[in-house]
């Protein structure tokens, strides 16, 4: 058990994330894909802690299938770790699309908009515990990008590391960033409209969790502690890896019985905590294929156009923010995607992958450029006009433009579906080696 396992598939983006964070603090690792989870990987060769990043929890238990899924319950069951943020995390939950390593499940939202929300919020935490760094300070700063719930059950033996207190200053719901609202705005709306977007439904809220499921362990988290630039995220993230995998209490704590599973004595020690930034957009290429740097070319454009009409905005150095109804969130995996390929030297693998798909890929990815212009552009349109001629642009011919483009909401299809499979084969043979 001297390597951390990351489960490549259905992560996208949040994959890239949790990629760049074990590599940026030197940690030994291995990207995995389900297949080989559900044929036998983790008994032949158990790693020190299996790491799940954020996505879809159901396409997850999808692409891992029951005999996955039952691996990787074999694994932690016989000893291992298992750390999951947000979609890992609840994978890791009890419930049709969990593997039911925490006896807890998934709570659902009572409106949607709750769901909507993203930056970093500050957050108590378990003072004292050998998985909490001692240098944390009392309420740290954590990112959340579009969390789910947890849906706390007594007479289960579950710790809560951590719970929500109060967003910080980079918290948006939706498209609305909290720290350009006067005070007392949402009030107003309350009072008006009768919605409620403040995020209040998150205080008290648990964000992280811990516990034992046979002689192994799982640890839970709806925030992204392998967030660029998030230091006390970071540093906790550090912290887990190293307790996880059997190493000693960063907090001066000793290990006690029943804080981490059967891993390697010593622990995988960070070199170095932080996460840098990850400036996509000033990546160099590394990889001077025509077909991927005119794949980046038009992706750019993309972004481009949304950003003039309003429909995008930066939200960070990796993150490009949407207006609400907007398929961002799609966006965002493609246009990571072939940055990072386009930045990273190419393998044999994925020279021979390349060539084969290229010209199809490229094929595709021309009328898909077509008809993305023609849908922002439209929906662009229908914002102008929705005061004065309502009418004019159909909502329902947006919707369809859209399902057409990106398959059903909450869910992936159509050109989108085509071109990230491809660039997501494509960047898993490049970093995988």
């Amino acid at each position: 058990m001297s390597t951390l396992h990351i489960l490549w598939d259905e992560s996208h983006v949040w994959g890239l994330l949790a990629w760049r964070a074990v590599e940026s603090m030197g940690l030994p690792y291995r990207l995995v894909r389900a297949q080989e989870i559900a044929d036998g990987l983790l008994s032949r060769n158990p790693p020190s802690l299996l790491l799940v990043p954020g996505g879809t929890a159901r396409l997850k238990a999808d692409a891992l299938g029951e005999a996955g899924m039952q691996a990787v319950r074999g694994y932690v069951a016989g000893g291992g770790s298992y750390l999951g943020f947000c979609g890992g995390a609840g994978l890791g939950l009890t419930g049709e699309h969990g593997l039911g390593l925490c006896p807890w499940s998934r709570a659902s939202f009572t409106d949607r908009m709750q769901h909507f929300v993203s930056g970093h919020v500050h957050a108590t935490v378990s003072a004292g515990h050998s998985l909490t760094p001692a240098a944390l300070p009392p309420e740290p700063a954590l990112p959340v990008w579009w969390p789910g719930r947890f849906a706390p059950e007594d007479g289960h033996d579950v710790e809560i590391l951590a719970r929500y207190t109060e967003p910080g200053s980079d918290f948006w719901v939706a498209d609305l960033p909290l720290d350009t609202l006067p005070p007392g705005t949402f009030t107003e709306w309350e009072d008006l409209y009768g919605i409620r977007l403040r995020p209040t439904f998150l205080t008290g809220q648990p964000c992280i969790l811990h516990g034992r499921y046979g002689a192994g362990s799982y640890t839970l988290s709806y925030t992204h502690l392998e967030t660029p630039e998030s230091p006390q995220a970071n540093l906790w993230l550090a912290h887990l890896v190293e307790r996880l995998t059997g190493g000693p209490s960063a907090s001066g704590c000793p290990a006690t019985p029943g804080d981490t599973g059967n891993a390697t004595s010593g622990g995988l020690r960070a070199a170095n905590p932080l996460v840098p930034a990850w400036e996509l957009d000033a990546l160099p290429a590394r990889w001077h294929d025509d077909g991927l740097l005119r794949a980046r070319a038009l992706f750019d454009d993309i972004v481009t156009i949304g950003i003039n009409h309003c429909l995008f905005f930066r939200r960070n150095s990796w993150l490009i923010g949407w207006r609400a109804g907007i398929p961002g969130a799609n966006l965002n995996n493609l246009h990571a995607a072939v940055c990072t390929a386009v930045s990273t030297p190419p393998t044999p693998a994925a020279e021979d992958y390349w060539n084969e798909r290229k010209a199809d890929f490229l094929n595709r990815l021309a009328l898909f450029h077509k008809g993305v212009t023609g849908y922002l552009l439209a929906e662009r349109l229908a914002m102008t006009l929705s005061k004065t001629f309502p009418e004019t642009v159909s909502r329902q011919s947006l919707k369809e433009q859209r399902a057409a483009l990106f398959g059903p909401p909450m869910a992936s299809g159509g050109l989108y579906a085509e071109l990230l499979d491809v660039l997501d084969r494509l960047v898993f043979l490049q970093l995988h080696g």
